[in-house]
C-alpha cells in the first residue's frame, strides 16, 4: 500500500493514459499540475485520504478524460456555473460518491454517453430531478444514488425507468416515500432498503425477468407478493422483502434448477403454511421467514438443502414436536438454526446437528463470510471496468445480554436459538458431542433433570442460556473451563449448591444466577458457610402445559434473530462503516489481456 503525497514527477508523464492510484493511503490534494496529463483517459483515485476542496472546473481541457473515480475520500467538490456551462469532457464513466456534493450537478444534463454514474454518500437533499430520466438514456448500465437524503421524483416517474441498457439500480438508504420505481428489464441488481416506500409491488416488476439481487427490503410496501417472484429463477441470487407491511401467502411453486441462494420474508404479516416445494432450493443458504405469522409443524424438508448454513423461523406459530421422518433429511452445512418464540414441544432437537460432530472444520477460515458475490464489467476501449458487488448476510443477535448487530457473519460461526417454545425432558450429554458451537439458547422451556457436565467439552461457546427451566442439581464446575464464554445465565431454574469459581465465572453478575433459592457464593449474597442444610428449590407453579411461558412473573426474552442486507469473538466481523464500503470493489483490466490489473 503507498502513502504519501500523489508524486509531481507523475505530472511530467505527458503521454500518461491511464493513472490508477486506487485503494492506497494517498493523503493531501489531488496536485492541480494533474490538469497537463491531456491524454489521460482513465484517473482513478478511489478509496484513498485524499482531501482538500477541488473544482471540477479544472478537468476542463482533458479532453480525453472518460474514466473520472475521485469516489471515498475526503475532497469536496465544486461545481461552478461557468464550469457547467462549458465543455466537459464526455465521460463514460463518473463516481463522484463521498465528494460532499449537496445537489444534483447540473453538467450531468449534457452527458449522453455516461455508462456508470455513482452519487452516493453525498448530501444530496430533496427530489431527483425530472431531467434525471433523461441523461444517457441508451448508454447507462450503471446509477447509484444511494446514501443520500433523497425523498421523491420531480415529475411522473416513467414506468419501467427509461435507460434501456441499465443493469445496476441502487437507491437504498434515501428516504424515498412513493411508489416503488420498475426499472427496466435489463436490471440485474435492484436494490432500494432502507426508504419510505409504500404501496403494492407492482405486477411490472414481472417483466425484470435477468434480475439477479433485488433488495426492498426496510419501506412500508404492502399487499400481497406478485407471484411471478418465484419464477426468477434463472438468475436470482437474493430476494430480500425483510421488515415491510407484505400479507398472504407467499409463493406455492418453487421450481427445481433454481439459482437463489437467500431469501428474506422476515417481519412482515405472512401466513399460512410453507410450500414444500422451497425445497426445491438446492442451491439455498439462508432463508429468514422470521416475525410473521405462519402457522406449520417444523419444516424438517429444508434438511436435504445440501447448502443451507442459515435457518431462522422465529416468532411465528410453528407448533408441534420437532420430528425427522428419515435420515435423508441431515441438514449437512446448516451452522445457524433459530426456532426461538413458537410453540414447538417435545424433546429438544439435537439430532439436527449430529453431522457437527463428523465434519473437519479447520480448513474453514476466519476471514470468509457468508455472502453472494456477482461481477460486472464495463468495456471501453482497450480498458475494462470491473465492479465486484459483495452482498453480505448481517445478523441480529443478543450478545453479553444485548441486542447486536453484526454487518458479516463468518462462516465458521455455529449458533443454536430454541428460547421460548415448550420443549421439556432434558438436555442430552450429547450437546458435548457439538464443539463448534459458540452460541446455545434453551432459555423460557420446560427442561429438567441436570445441566450436562459435557456442556464443559464446548470449548468454542461464547453464550450459555439456560434461564427460566426446571433445571435442577448444581451448576457443573466443567463450565469453568470455557475460556471463551461471555454470556451465561441460568437464572429462574431450581438449581442448588456452590457457584463455581474461576476463569470466566468470575465475570459474571447476581443477575445471571437469581431465582434460584438453593444457590450459594459468589456473585449472589448467599455465602455457602451459613448453608448447614441448602434452602429448598423455589416451588414451580403447576402451569398448564398450554400456558405461554412456564412462569408468570416479568422477564425479557433473549432472542436471536437474522436480517440479511447490505451490504468480537467468532461472529463476527465488524461493523463496515457507511463511508467506505467493502461491497463494492472496482479494479481495472487491460481488455486485450484479459486479466484484472488491481484487486
Amino acid at each position: 500500500m503507498l502513502s504519501g503525497e500523489i508524486p509531481f514527477t507523475l505530472m511530467n508523464l505527458t503521454k500518461l493514459t491511464f493513472l490508477g492510484l486506487s485503494s492506497n493511503n494517498f493523503q493531501g490534494p489531488i496536485p492541480s499540475s494533474i490538469v497537463h496529463l491531456y491524454n489521460l483517459e482513465v484517473l482513478d483515485v478511489y478509496n484513498n485520504n485524499l482531501n482538500g476542496t477541488m473544482e471540477l472546473c479544472m478537468f476542463l481541457n482533458m479532453k480525453s478524460l472518460g474514466m473520472l473515480d475521485l469516489s471515498h475520500n475526503e475532497l469536496s467538490l465544486l461545481i461552478d456555473e461557468t464550469c457547467t456551462n462549458a465543455t466537459l469532457p464526455k465521460f463514460y464513466g463518473l463516481d463522484l460518491a463521498a465528494c460532499n456534493l449537496s445537489e444534483f450537478p447540473d453538467f450531468l444534463r449534457n452527458q449522453d454517453g455516461l455508462q456508470w454514474l455513482s452519487l452516493a454518500y453525498n448530501n444530496i437533499a430533496g427530489h431527483i430531478p425530472e431531467w434525471m430520466w433523461h441523461i444517457s438514456r441508451e448508454s447507462l448500465r450503471v446509477m447509484d444514488l444511494s446514501f443520500n437524503f433523497l425523498t421523491g421524483f420531480d415529475g411522473q416517474v416513467p414506468i419501467p425507468l427509461p435507460w434501456t441498457n441499465l443493469a445496476i439500480l441502487d437507491l437504498s438508504s434515501n428516504q424515498l416515500e412513493g411508489s416503488l420505481p420498475i426499472p427496466p428489464s435489463s436490471t440485474l441488481r435492484y436494490n432500494i432498503p432502507n426508504n419510505k416506500l409504500s404501496g403494492r409491488i407492482s405486477q411490472w416488476i414481472c417483466n425484470m425477468t435477468s434480475i439477479q439481487m433485488l433488495d426492498l427490503s426496510n419501506n412500508s410496501l404492502s399487499g400481497s407478493l406478485p407471484q411471478c417472484l418465484n419464477k426468477f429463477g434463472d438468475y436470482l441470487l437474493v430476494l430480500n422483502l425483510q421488515k415491510n407491511k407484505l400479507e398472504g401467502s407467499i409463493p406455492q411453486t418453487w421450481a427445481k434448477g433454481t439459482q437463489l441462494r437467500m431469501i428474506n420474508f422476515s417481519e412482515n404479516k405472512f401466513q399460512n403454511r410453507l410450500p414444500t416445494s422451497l425445497a426445491n432450493l438446492m442451491m439455498l443458504e439462508a432463508i429468514d421467514l422470521g416475525v410473521n405469522q405462519f402457522n406449520d409443524s417444523f419444516p424438517y424438508w429444508f434438511g436435504n438443502l445440501p447448502n443451507l448454513m442459515v435457518l431462522c423461523i422465529r416468532s411465528n406459530k410453528f407448533n408441534g414436536p420437532i420430528v425427522i421422518p428419515n435420515a435423508e433429511y441431515k441438514f449437512p452445512n446448516l451452522r445457524v438454526l433459530d426456532l426461538s418464540n413458537n410453540s414447538f414441544s417435545g424433546k429438544l432437537p439435537l439430532e439436527i446437528f449430529q453431522n457437527w460432530k463428523y465434519r473437519d472444520f479447520e480448513n474453514e477460515s476466519p476471514l470468509t463470510y457468508i455472502h453472494v458475490k456477482t461481477n460486472f464489467t464495463i468495456p471501453k476501449g482497450s480498458w475494462n471496468y470491473h465492479l465486484s458487488y459483495d452482498y453480505n448476510y448481517s445478523m441480529e443477535i443478543t450478545n453479553k445480554g444485548m441486542n447486536m448487530v453484526y454487518q458479516r457473519v463468518q462462516e465458521l460461526f455455529r449458533g443454536i436459538d430454541m428460547s421460548s417454545n415448550r420443549f421439556e425432558g432434558e438436555i442430552l450429554e450429547s450437546i458435548g458431542d457439538l464443539k463448534v458451537l459458540h452460541l446455545f439458547n434453551v432459555s423460557n422451556n420446560f427442561l429438567s433433570s441436570n445441566i450436562p457436565f459435557s456442556l464443559g467439552n464446548l470449548a468454542g461457546l461464547e453464550s450459555l442460556d439456560l434461564s427460566l427451566n426446571r433445571l435442577s442439581g448444581e451448576i457443573p464446575q466443567q463450565l469453568t473451563q470455557l475460556n471463551f464464554l461471555q454470556y451465561f445465565n441460568v437464572s429462574y431454574n431450581n438449581l442448588t449448591g456452590h457457584i463455581p469459581n474461576g476463569q470466566q465465572f468470575n465475570t459474571f453478575q447476581n443477575n445471571s444466577f437469581e431465582g434460584n433459592s438453593g444457590l450459594c457464593g459468589s456473585p449472589l449474597t448467599n455465602n455457602c458457610d451459613n448453608f448447614d442444610t441448602l434452602l429448598p428449590p423455589a416451588s414451580i407453579s403447576e402451569n398448564s402445559e398450554d400456558s405461554d411461558s412456564p412462569f408468570e412473573f416479568g422477564w425479557k426474552i433473549v432472542v436471536i434473530g437474522y436480517g440479511f442486507g447490505t451490504v468480537a469473538g467468532v461472529i463476527i466481523g465488524h461493523v463496515v462503516t457507511a463511508r467506505n464500503p467493502d461491497w463494492l470493489r472496482k479494479t481495472f483490466g487491460m481488455k486485450q489481456l484479459g486479466r484484472r490489473h488491481r484487486n
